[in-house]
């Protein structure tokens, strides 16, 4: 079986931590509890949604009239996108292209992840280090593969 054939389908996030690589003590960017669902399609397609562990509700009740303050909260507290994904089966490599994203810088571009793939679990992270409040880190997330939804 293919490195692609194990990835097709749907995981849930278990953990994500990141280790600055000057040494620092690793941090939970969305808290030690953050949810999060990634998908692998058969036709070569992805989806990342990962969601902080207390997101507050707006108080208006409506998406468009939210205060700054609100927009900020929930822009921190959550990572989002969307993309073509490719998998190097000589190198077990991988690369997810964003082509819709929660965060504008990312639009466009193809990121390398680091993958480890064994039973229902499913490691990743950047290929290299990536900034993250201020630091250069080394992002690990880890996944378990959903139970099929019948």
């Amino acid at each position: 079986m293919t490195l692609r054939d194990k990835l097709i389908g749907t995981w849930k996030l278990e953990t994500y931590v990141e280790v600055p690589i000057d040494g620092s003590e690793p941090f939970y960017p969305l808290g030690k509890h953050a949810t999060g669902i990634i998908m692998y399609t058969p036709d070569g397609y992805m989806s990342a949604q990962l969601m902080g562990e207390e997101r507050l509700a707006f108080a208006s009740g409506d998406w468009f009239k939210g205060t700054d303050e609100e927009y900020i909260a929930e822009a921190q507290s959550y990572i989002a996108y969307s993309g073509r994904y490719f998998v190097d089966e000589t190198n077990q490599g991988l690369q997810h292209e964003m082509q819709v994203s929660l965060f504008p810088n990312w639009l466009g571009q193809q990121q390398a992840r680091i993958v480890s793939l064994e039973g229902d679990t499913l490691k990743l992270g950047p290929a290299s280090p990536i900034q993250s409040k201020g630091k250069a880190v080394m992002s690990h997330l880890l996944w378990k593969r959903a139970k099929t939804n019948n």
